[in-house]
């Protein structure tokens, strides 16, 4: 198992959630963390009795890749080298078949799919470089098989589960590994309006953190290509 010290991992929409949850994980654990949220005063509260000299939080906006390049640099700038990258940040919202909602899933798309490609194409230089360079993709088990009408959705995660398999082959060879991560239901504030699966069911946002600990610390050996994480008996294809 690869050992967390000095090893610096990125975070995506850190501020809340699942991605607040890995953040907390990966600190305590030892891991030097650079967070990611498109507000990073957010981040104030959570990382107010951390060291200083193992965390850093810059501006990270999905929509703008400026904003992507921005960080990355201030991360390399500060702490001299990227091991791992969790690509956490994403929106559901809902659109169907029928619906003729471009706008909302052109933002799905940019904010699920090509906010992670973006982040993957700059940080991969620096994970080659590092000889075990890890990339966790939160996509979720709607990119595995689909539930129910909201295909814009499920579109955007069965993308996210085809950038991990290309981003692994991509790096596979200069110690770059890829884990697709499809959870089911999370409790937090993104699936407070779900009705059909009570809120106290679902998983925590630490249970999935604790899933993204194992993966980052795994040799080079032994990778995961693919995770479902579920909290009820659903059948994935």
């Amino acid at each position: 198992m690869l050992a967390p010290a000095g090893r610096v991992i990125l975070v995506s929409g850190a501020n809340r959630g699942i991605g607040r949850a890995i953040a907390e994980a990966l600190y305590d654990a030892g891991y030097t963390l650079s967070l990611g949220a498109r507000d990073p005063a957010s981040t104030v509260a959570m990382t107010a009795g951390w060291a200083s000299e193992r965390h850093l939080t810059a501006r990270f906006d999905a929509e703008d890749q400026s904003t992507h390049r921005a960080w990355v640099a201030a991360t390399v700038e500060r702490f001299g080298r990227i091991d791992g990258l969790v690509n956490n940040a994403g929106l559901a919202l809902r659109v169907t078949v029928e619906d003729e909602k471009d706008d909302v899933l052109d933002r799905m798309w940019a904010i699920n799919v090509k906010a992670p490609l973006s982040m993957v194409r700059l940080a991969l230089p620096h994970l080659r470089r590092c000889g075990a360079g890890r990339i966790v993709n939160v996509a979720s088990i709607a990119g595995k098989a689909v539930y129910n009408n909201n295909v814009g959705y499920a579109m955007t995660k069965f993308a996210a589960v085809a950038l991990s398999h290309a981003t692994r082959r991509a790096g596979w060879s200069d110690g770059v590994r890829c884990t697709a991560l499809c959870p089911g239901f999370v409790a937090t504030d993104m699936t407070a309006d779900v009705t059909t699966f009570p809120h106290e069911q679902m998983m925590a946002p630490s249970d999935i953190a604790e899933v993204v600990l194992t993966l980052l610390r795994l040799s080079n050996n032994a990778s995961i290509a693919e995770l479902v994480v579920n909290c009820r008996d659903d059948v994935v294809f």
